[in-house]
């Protein structure tokens, strides 16, 4: 089977990155989003049986000096969804000033609609909507890959970085880490998530919140894309309620999401964050498939609206 000249980094990949600036938020995105790409192709290398030789992966990551250093295989369709890459490169970024590159990086793949990968992607979009993705294999072998890469390189050298379903999963892990005291770097999430709020309270949640708002991570969408779309129209309620002057009213619906509501449970949704800098990509999509896609991220021309949504 021919591959697709998605999975070609010669072809779709930001190979203008001859030099990168870390420095420069453009640069920081394409490299993440590489990353996340380099899992994508590494499944398809699997599916396909590609042997070494024709691996199109190792390009998405060898480019920007990195090195693969584990693969996160799911249990139950024995699928490529995450891999650790580590950096490896020979500058001394060490005595460096400005902002240094990851020493780690957790990327974390979407969905996969091929045959082969959807029955268990789409199950675990059923679990994210149900708020229960946080109980799936994948979630659980993530977890404990960063937990292991963080108390040994110190999580301020780690970045999450996921797409869609897996941009879903570094949230999850990105909350429960800080939770027990570890906040990473960064985290790079694009695309895909999807969060409507209401519901009600407990001193408890608010605890958890004013701990979950220290850390603010960064989430690329697109207000095409029907799926993150709206995460961007939940933190602009948000904002509208505060200057309404319902701010409490805002910061409640922070912690929740609309399923709380249909089942009657004060439940509060994995998902949600106090936190975040929003990068909305304002340049036009042809299609939901292009909205929603990887490779947006790395094109040189896009045109963005930034926000910083803090928890007050």
């Amino acid at each position: 089977m021919m591959a697709s000249e998605k999975e070609i980094f010669s072809l779709t990949g930001p190979t203008f990155l001859t030099s990168i600036d870390w420095n420069n938020s453009h640069h920081r995105r394409s490299v993440a989003a590489s990353l996340v790409q380099g899992v994508y192709t590494m499944e398809r290398d699997r599916q396909q049986n590609r042997p070494d030789h024709q691996a199109l992966a190792p390009p998405w990551w060898q480019f920007f000096n990195f090195k693969l250093n584990q693969i996160l295989v799911d249990n139950h369709d024995l699928s490529y969804f995450g891999a650790i890459y580590e950096f490896n490169s020979p500058y001394p970024y060490h005595s460096y000033s400005g902002q240094r590159p990851p020493q780690y990086v957790i990327a974390f793949r979407g969905t996969i609609k091929k045959p082969g990968n959807r029955e268990q992607d789409f199950k675990l979009n059923l679990h994210f909507m149900l708020h229960n993705l946080n109980n799936s294999t994948r979630y659980q072998i993530g977890l404990e890959s960063v937990r292991s890469i963080a108390y040994r390189a110190g999580p301020e050298n780690v970045w999450l970085a996921g797409h869609s379903l897996g941009a879903s999963i570094a949230l999850l892990i990105g909350r429960d880490m800080l939770r027990h005291g570890l906040r990473f770097a960064s985290s790079v999430l694009t695309a895909g998530l999807a969060v409507a709020t209401g519901g009600g309270k407990s001193a408890k949640e608010d605890d958890k919140f004013v701990i979950l708002s220290t850390w603010v991570p960064y989430l690329f969408v697109n207000p095409s894309d029907p799926i993150c779309s709206e995460y961007v129209g939940y933190f602009e309620h948000r904002e509208k309620m505060e200057s309404m002057g319902a701010g409490k009213i805002g910061r409640l619906a922070t912690k929740h999401s609309i399923g709380s509501i249909v089942r009657g449970k004060d439940c509060e949704a994995g998902h949600l964050i106090p936190c975040a800098y929003l990068s909305i990509n304002l340049s036009p999509s042809q299609s939901f498939k292009e909205a929603h896609g990887i490779h947006q991220w790395w094109r040189q021309d896009l045109q963005f609206k930034y926000k910083l949504f803090q928890y007050n």
